[in-house]
Formats: structure tokens, sequence, C-alpha cells
């Protein structure tokens, strides 16, 4: 009878379900855990404070509506929009130290591309450090203006980051315009 009362809460234990957790091939996987009240209040109170400063060229929100996908994982941030959207500028942040964006341009038909990063922040290093091209190649780096003839048709990508021959923050609100 003694064994039979402690058997009974390892079966209560046992017994009780966990909430269903799918995982979609190919996505990120994110945990999840229970936060008070106050911590989603402050957040979104910086989600809106952010969103304002990056999303703050009137061009911007309009790539945005037309769907600039956006990914970040290990310290890369992957942004991909069509070049039929061109010219348009898009806002970003670092927050870390070593971050880079890779704007992945699809369908580029143009003969040349025209960049420019914008950023209010003081002592910024920030620069295009590549340029992948439709063919494979690679060029850079560059400053924080960028004009290039492109040869052929394809996918084009700008990458952008710190310099390493430079000092300066490398964490910070920015734009990249594209033309």
């Amino acid at each position: 009878m003694k064994k039979s009362l402690l058997l009974i809460p390892l079966i209560i234990i046992s017994c009780k379900k966990d909430p269903a957790v799918t995982e979609t091939p190919g996505k990120d996987s994110v945990a999840a855990t229970e936060m008070p009240d106050s911590v989603y209040k402050r957040d979104s109170i910086a989600l809106k404070k952010r969103d304002s400063i990056i999303n703050n060229a009137p061009a911007t929100k309009e790539v945005l509506r037309k769907g600039v996908m956006r990914n970040e994982k290990e310290g890369q941030i992957v942004r991909t929009a069509d070049a039929s959207q061109l010219p348009f500028t898009l806002g970003e942040e670092f927050t870390k130290d070593d971050q880079e964006l890779v704007l992945k341009l699809t369908n580029f038909e143009q003969s040349k591309i025209k960049a420019t990063i914008a950023t209010k922040e003081k002592d910024f290093n920030i620069r295009f450090n590549q340029i992948k091209l439709p063919n494979g190649d690679y060029d850079g780096p560059f400053g924080r203006d960028i004009t290039y003839d492109i040869k052929e048709k394809g996918e084009v990508w700008l990458i952008i980051g710190k310099s390493n021959m430079a000092s300066g923050n490398t964490k910070g609100h920015f734009t990249v315009s594209v033309e």
C-alpha cells in the first residue's frame, strides 16, 4: 500500500502533457520561455522606437510593404529584394560587434548599380565590404558609396560590415539606398 502511494506522484508527473511543438524543416528553431508582462511592455516599446528609427525613410516603408525578406543568423543579416523594386532605401541596425548585412538583389537587369550607406551615428565603422556579381565573382572593399558596372543579369549581393582597417563604433542604425 505504501509503495503505491509513492507511485501516484510519479504517475501524475509522467502523465502531465506539455504543449505540442512542431518544427518546420529549413527554419531556425526558437525556444520560448514565460516572461512577466513588464518585459513584454518594455520590449514592445523598444520595438516601436526602433522601428520608427530604422524605417524612417518613406521608401523603406514602401519596400517593406512590397516584401523584402529578412533573416538573421549568427551575426549575419540577410535581406533579399527583387531588383524590380529599385530604387529603394532599407533601414537596418547592427546590435552586436562583427555583424554584417548581405543585401541580395534578385533579377538584377541594369547595367550599373549605385548604393549609399547613411547613418546618424558618430564614428560608425561601416562600409561596403564586397559586391558579389551574377557570375559569382567578388570585388571590394569599397567605402560608404559604391557605383559599379554590372555586365551580366542575375543576382547581385552587397555585403556591408565593418572595416578591419579602421576603428570606431560597430553598433548602430543605418540606411542603405540602392538605385
